[in-house]
């Protein structure tokens, strides 16, 4: 391959470029995995946090412990951690 051909599946111009992004890519696949089963354990976690908390007669949520949750997001990530943790914490709970 030349600078003139690029490889049609990472789009680099060089044959060592395009082998460092296959790798590159292999390990944000791998990382990926990882993000896809955290969130799905935390899920689970946290709907059976409330459930057992509503089974306690307690309330279906802590808006209190929502908020520390949506400020740690965006105090370690900026504005994009809040829409995150809004995500997340979605997914554990269940829309409002």
């Amino acid at each position: 391959m030349t600078a003139d051909v690029v490889d049609q599946t990472t789009g680099a111009g060089e044959p060592l470029a395009a082998d460092e992004i296959r790798a590159m890519r292999e390990r944000i696949d791998e990382i990926d995995q990882t993000i896809i089963d955290l969130w799905l354990e935390r899920a689970r976690i946290s709907q059976a946090v409330g459930k057992t908390r509503i089974a306690s007669g307690g309330t279906r949520l802590v808006l209190s412990r929502e908020r520390e949750i949506v400020e740690r997001f965006r105090e370690a990530l900026g504005p994009d951690g809040t829409q995150i943790a809004l995500m997340i914490l979605r997914a554990g709970r269940g829309p409002l």
